[in-house]
């Protein structure tokens, strides 16, 4: 039965060939990894794309800089064209003549023709290239395949089967020892490193790549390395990698640079002969990435037995990438919380790790209770000390400042010089945060009073700060540019607490009217009068806690 319709490119100065399968969209570009690979300074990396279906051979350019011409008119949109055997299509300024070669056939199991095939398991012939494509789940089945002798050796008598056996365990242990090996690499590009090295003791290869996928399933090249531990710039071939990914199979070629199914000039270029390629499947049936590796040397070099052994040795590879993948998902988020029990207590800091709407910490309109405090007379002390002991204390004021917020569940905003903010409210609400924020500033007044007592025995210098707090609508989110954010909170609230806290003598604490009422159970107050702040237009009343 007849199959497509295959189609061939050649150059018009006769230098170059291209075989184009069907089916799949292979991109022309000047990238190595491109499938149509085309070296010349006019085109572009990804310059266009060809696609051979039951209606023909169709190009569309892919917005290239120098344009892509169909018997020398340029394609003008993205729209694909159908082109004919005997025309012309130029990339650039390489031209090539298209080539009918005839329909696609496969041989089939019982030795006659049928159309191509994307089967995925047993022997498959495409142009006697394809030696075997294994689906790969999980790596158990391939491994315990190894248990058995290779089937060309087994069948021989005597000493030969004997020699297949005692192969097949010494690939066994080299597995045993290669497991043990990659669960002690401290990290993903060390474990990379490992599985590179064992590939080339359990295999006689000449290259090996891997490229792992991203969270868009893209494949981003990882690492690749010559016989002489050389890096190589040309990465896993784009066309058998991206069959190896979508269909989960592994892939056992004896050439390459024949194969109707992966035409890819890449491998052309790479003189690849003999090459599997397996992927690297984790938990859940998830492709995590590919191993590839290859022969540029020797046609018909890897077996079957080969590409069993190599899934296997894969299976074991995904492991260990999978889990250190977990590991350093773990590690993030365990900084990341560390993170914010620098600026949240830890029981809240607890609930933001565990909470997808508070961990996103999206920026929004809340009410909030906002704390300032600040050190009295900072400026004139800080002239009559040394670096040194005014930084020690600081560090002791701010240390017990924070621990008062925390006490009370705060978030503590920032340190602004000698000053410190705090807030209630964000990024997690509670019924209470105005009375939380409120005895927060009550303990930092008695924290105080208790560090003076401490210092006076000691010598050294006394501090006085006053405190302010207000209450109200804020907006409460990450702000900052690209490269640094912090979590805060802004608005007229704020700015009203900031400067009330100006207002404040040393040993006081003033709250607004807004505040107060925010108050389940609020302290004995006293009415102060009514105070002008910057950027109001009338003067707002003041209330002051009695101590």
């Amino acid at each position: 039965m007849p199959g497509v319709m295959r189609y061939r490119l050649t150059s018009t100065d006769g230098n170059q060939q291209h075989e184009l399968r069907a089916g799949v969209q292979l991109v022309v570009g000047r990238a190595p990894s491109s499938d149509i690979a085309i070296f010349d300074p006019t085109i572009s990396r990804r310059h266009a794309e060809l696609q051979v279906d039951d209606s023909g051979l169709h190009v569309r350019d892919l917005g290239s800089s120098n344009g892509t011409f169909h018997n020398g008119e340029r394609l003008e949109d993205e729209e694909p064209v159908v082109l004919s055997p005997g025309d012309t299509v130029t990339f650039g300024k390489v031209a090539f003549r298209v080539q009918p070669v005839g329909p696609t056939t496969v041989h089939s199991p019982s030795g006659g023709l049928s159309p191509s095939s994307d089967g995925s398991n047993g022997h498959i012939r495409a142009s006697a290239t394809i030696v075997r494509q294994l689906r790969v789940r999980d790596s158990q089945g391939a491994l315990a395949a190894l248990g058995t002798s290779d089937p060309r050796i087994s069948t021989a008598p005597g000493a030969a089967a004997t020699l297949g056996e005692d192969k097949n365990e010494q690939k066994l242990a080299t597995l045993l020892e290669v497991s043990k090996g990659l669960g002690k690499s401290v990290d993903i590009d060390a474990l990379l490193e490992k599985i590179v090295r064992y590939a080339y003791q359990i295999l006689d290869v000449d290259r090996v790549a891997i490229a792992l996928c991203d969270d868009g399933r893209e494949l981003i090249p990882k690492i690749a390395r010559d016989k002489r531990g050389s890096e190589q710039p040309r990465a896993v071939p784009q066309s058998i990698a991206r069959r190896v990914v979508e269909d989960k199979v592994a892939i056992l070629s004896d050439n390459a640079g024949e194969d109707t199914r992966f035409g890819g000039q890449s491998i052309l270029m790479q003189q690849i002969r003999s090459a599997i390629c397996c992927p690297l499947v984790g938990s859940e049936d998830r492709v995590l990435g590919v191993l590839y590796v290859d022969n540029v040397s020797t046609t018909h070099r890897f077996s079957e037995h080969d590409l069993e052994y190599l899934i296997a040795f894969a299976g074991i590879a995904a492991a260990g990438i999978e889990n250190q993948q977990f590991l350093q998902r773990i590690q993030q988020e365990m900084l990341a919380r560390e993170n914010l029990t620098r600026y949240f207590a830890p029981q809240v800091a607890a609930r933001i790790a565990s909470s997808r709407e508070a961990a996103r910490l999206g920026g929004d309109k809340r009410p909030v209770a906002v704390l300032f405090s600040d050190i009295r007379g900072f400026t004139p002390l800080s002239e009559t000390m040394n670096p040194d002991d005014m930084a020690s204390l600081l560090s002791e004021y701010f240390t017990e400042m924070v621990e008062c917020v925390f006490r009370h569940d705060g978030t503590l905003d920032k340190f602004m010089g000698d000053a410190v903010m705090a807030q209630w409210g964000a990024p997690i609400a509670s019924g209470n945060d105005a009375d939380r924020a409120l005895q927060a500033a009550i303990d930092m007044m008695r924290g105080l009073k208790k560090l003076n007592a401490k210092w006076r025995t000691e010598g050294r210098p006394q501090l006085q700060h006053g405190i302010a707090v207000n209450y109200g609508e804020a907006f409460a989110g990450n702000i900052g540019s690209e490269r640094r954010l912090e979590f805060t909170v802004i608005g007229d609230t704020v700015n009203t607490a900031y400067r009330l806290c100006s207002a404040a003598e040393a040993g006081q604490i003033l709250i607004t009217e807004e505040m107060r009422n925010a108050l389940v159970s609020p302290p004995r107050l006293t009415t102060c009068p009514p105070m002008e702040l910057k950027g109001k237009s009338q003067p707002i009343p003041v209330f002051c806690v009695v101590l």
